[in-house]
C-alpha cells in the first residue's frame, strides 16, 4: 500500500483524535518518531549508502556480530584479583576488566595476568607507570591476547605520544570515555558529539606531534554507557561507528587499518535501590542494544552494584544475561542485524548527522579540551541532566518499582551500604530518598503513617484515581489502605493519618463538606486530599481541602510536604 492508503486508514481510525499527540513520539534528542517508517524515508538519509569496501569497518567491525563479555573485577590485591578473574573465566566470561586492582611493579603485573596470556585483559585504573610496565611486558611478543587500559591520553598528550611509539601488537593503551556524558544527561546525540570530538582533538594532538596517526586511531578504545531507550541506544553505536570512520580519514587514516574498536557497559544512572531485580531486566534490554549496536565487548553490571558490593550470586546473573543473549538467543550470529530497518537506519542516520553538527560546535570553540576546560560541556550536561530529572520527577520517564508501581511494603534500608551511594548520581535518588526516609522513620518509632485511599461514587472515576493515589503514595513508602465507602460516616470514624478521597469531579464538593461536618462532630482534625484537579478546587480548600494531587503535581514537593506534615524527617 503506498504511505497516503496508510495515511488515510489512520485517520480513520484515529476519528478525529490529534494525529501529533497520539501518535508521534518527541524524543529528548529532538526527534519527532512518526509511528511506521517506510523504504521511502532512507532515500534522503545523509550516512545511509555506506560503500560496499566500508562495511565491516563501518557497520559492524565483526563478521559475524560475535562480541566479548567482559567481567568486571573489583580486587585490589594482585593475586586475589587473579584468583577471582580465572574463575569468572571458567563460568563463561571472556574477557577481564581490572577495576581498581594495585600494580606497582613487574611482579605484581606477572601475579594478576597468570594464567591469563590467551585473555583479552583491561587495566581500568591504569597510569603512565602501568602502561609502560605493559608496554615492557609485551613488547617482545609477535601474538598475545588484546590488552587495554582506561587511561585517557589527554590527560598529557605528550606522553601518549611517546608511547605510541613503543606499542607492542595487541596493546590497546588509551581508552576515550563516552559513558560519563550518558551519565551526565547527555542524550545519544551528544554522547556521539562529544566523544567524537575528544577522538578527534586527540588524533590532532599525535599529529601535531609528528605521530603516526594510523598507530594513533589503533591505540584507542571507546566506552559508552547504555541506557534503556532500546533503539536510540543501538542507532547510537551504529552512528558513532559510521562518524569515526569519517572522522579518522579526513586525517589521512585508512579505517580498515584501525577499525573503532568500542566497549559498552550497562548504564549506572537508571538503576534502583528498590525493586532492585528490575536492574536485570533492565541489564538485559541494555545489553542487547549493545549487541546490536554492534560492541566489540560489553560488561552487564551486577543488578545490585548500586547499592551494596556485588556477590557471587549477582556477579553470576550478570555474566549469564550475556551468555543466554549469546549462546540460547543467538544474537551472536548476525553481524549489523539492524541493517536495513527502516526506523533504525533512519534514527542512525538522524543521530550521526546530529552528532557530526555538536562535534563542530565544539570545534569552532576551540576543541574538545579547550571546551571542557572552560565548562561549556558541563553546562550543556547539566541543562540536560536537570530536564531528565525533571521528567523522572513528574514520573513522565519511569522507574517501575520505584516512580511507578512501587510496593510500598518493601523495605531497602537493611541492604544498602552506605558508601555505595555516597557521590553518586542516579535518576531514581530523589525517590529512594522519600523512601529511605520513611523508612528510618518506621525504625525508629515502629509504626508509619496511614493513608486512606476513599473511594465514592463514580466506578470508572474511583477506581482510576484509586489507582493514582496508590502509586504515588507509594513511592515514598506510606502504609497505605483502599476502601470503598457508602457514606462519609464511615470515613470520618476511620483511625488514620491521611483522607484521600477518590471520586469523580462532580461529586468532590458534597463529599468534601460532608466529611468535614463529620470530622468536627467526632472532633477529628485528619487532613484530606482530593485525589484530581477539579475545577471547584478553590470551593474545595474552602470546605476544608488540604490538598490536590494530579498528574500536574510534582510528587517529590507534594510527597516531601506531606511526610512533613505528618512527623517524618530526614
Amino acid at each position: 500500500m503506498s504511505t497516503q492508503t496508510w495515511e488515510e486508514a489512520i485517520a480513520r481510525d484515529l476519528k478525529g483524535a490529534d494525529y501529533g499527540r497520539k501518535l508521534i513520539w518527541q524524543t529528548p534528542e529532538g526527534l519527532s518518531v512518526r509511528p511506521y517508517y517506510r523504504a521511502e524515508d532512507l532515500a534522503k538519509l545523509e550516512f545511509f549508502d555506506v560503500p560496499a569496501r566500508s562495511l565491516t569497518h563501518i557497520r559492524n567491525a565483526r563478521l559475524p556480530g560475535d562480541w566479548r563479555i567482559r567481567e568486571e573485577i573489583d580486587a585490589t590485591d594482585p593475586e586475589q584479583a587473579n584468583r577471582v578473574a580465572l574463575h569468572a573465566i571458567a563460568a563463561g566470561a571472556e574477557e577481564i576488566a581490572f577495576l581498581n586492582v594495585v600494580v606497582k611493579n613487574a611482579s605484581d603485573l606477572g601475579l594478576v595476568l597468570a594464567n591469563l596470556q590467551e585473555i583479552p585483559t583491561h587495566f581500568q585504573n591504569a597510569g603512565e607507570p602501568l602502561i609502560r610496565l605493559l608496554i615492557s611486558r609485551f613488547e617482545n611478543r609477535k601474538d598475545s591476547a588484546l590488552v587495554s587500559t582506561g587511561w585517557d591520553p589527554l590527560t598529557n598528550p605528550e606522553f601518549a605520544a611517546q608511547a605510541i611509539q613503543r606499542i607492542p601488537p595487541g596493546f590497546v593503551p588509551f581508552t576515550i570515555v563516552g559513558s560519563q556524558f550518558e551519565e551526565s544527561g547527555a542524550t545519544a546525540v551528544e554522547e556521539v558529539g562529544f566523544t567524537l570530538a575528544a577522538g578527534i582533538d586527540f588524533l590532532a594532538e599525535m599529529q601535531s606531534r609528528d605521530g603516526d596517526v594510523d598507530r594513533a586511531a589503533a591505540s584507542i578504545e571507546f566506552s559508552f554507557a547504555i541506557g534503556a531507550s532500546y533503539l536510540f541506544q543501538i542507532a547510537k553505536l551504529r552512528a558513532f561507528r559510521i562518524l569515526w570512520a569519517s572522522a579518522v580519514e579526513s586525517f589521512g587514516c585508512r579505517a580498515q587499518i584501525a577499525p573503532v574498536r568500542i566497549h559498552a557497559r550497562t548504564s549506572r544512572w537508571n538503576k534502583t535501590i528498590y525493586d532492585p531485580h528490575v536492574n536485570i531486566l533492565r541489564g538485559t534490554t541494555e545489553a542487547m542494544s549493545a549487541v546490536l549496536g554492534g560492541a566489540d565487548s560489553i560488561s552487564v553490571a551486577a543488578f545490585d552494584e548500586c547499592y551494596k558490593t556485588p556477590d557471587e550470586a549477582s556477579r553470576r546473573l550478570a555474566r549469564n544475561t550475556q551468555i543466554i543473549l549469546k549462546r540460547e538467543a543467538l544474537l551472536s550470529h548476525v553481524a549489523d542485524p539492524a541493517a536495513g530497518s527502516y526506523c533504525l537506519e533512519f534514527f542512525t542516520d538522524f543521530i550521526a548527522r546530529e552528532g557530526w553538527r555538536a562535534m563542530q560546535r565544539i570545534e569552532s570553540q576551540g576543541g574538545y579540551r579547550k571546551a571542557e576546560a572552560e565548562g561549556k560541556l558541563a553546562i550543556t550536561l547539566q541543562r540536560l541532566l536537570v530536564k531528565r530529572e525533571e521528567a523522572v520527577a513528574s514520573r513522565r520517564r519511569v522507574f517501575t518499582g520505584t516512580n511507578q508501581y512501587a510496593d510500598p511494603s518493601e523495605n531497602a534500608l537493611h541492604r544498602i551500604e552506605p558508601i555505595r551511594l555516597a557521590g553518586e548520581r542516579r535518576g531514581a535518588c530523589s525517590y529512594e530518598s522519600l523512601r529511605l526516609r520513611s523508612e528510618r522513620y518506621a525504625a525508629n518509632t515502629g509504626m508509619l503513617p496511614r493513608v486512606l485511599l476513599a473511594e465514592f461514587g463514580d466506578v470508572k472515576m474511583r477506581s482510576a484515581r484509586s489507582a493514582f493515589a496508590f502509586s504515588f503514595f507509594a513511592c515514598a513508602g506510606f502504609s497505605i489502605v483502599t476502601r470503598l465507602f457508602s457514606n462519609t460516616d464511615e470515613v470520618a470514624a476511620t483511625d488514620t493519618d491521611l483522607i484521600v478521597l477518590c471520586s469523580s469531579d462532580p461529586e468532590y464538593l458534597a463529599l468534601a463538606k460532608e466529611l468535614a461536618l463529620k470530622q468536627k462532630s467526632l472532633g477529628r482534625t485528619t487532613p484530606v486530599i482530593v485525589a484530581g484537579n477539579p475545577e471547584c478546587t478553590e470551593q474545595l480548600r474552602a470546605a476544608g481541602i488540604a490538598d490536590f494531587i494530579h498528574i500536574k503535581s510534582n510528587p517529590i514537593e507534594v510527597l516531601a510536604t506531606w511526610q512533613h506534615k505528618l512527623g517524618i524527617e530526614a
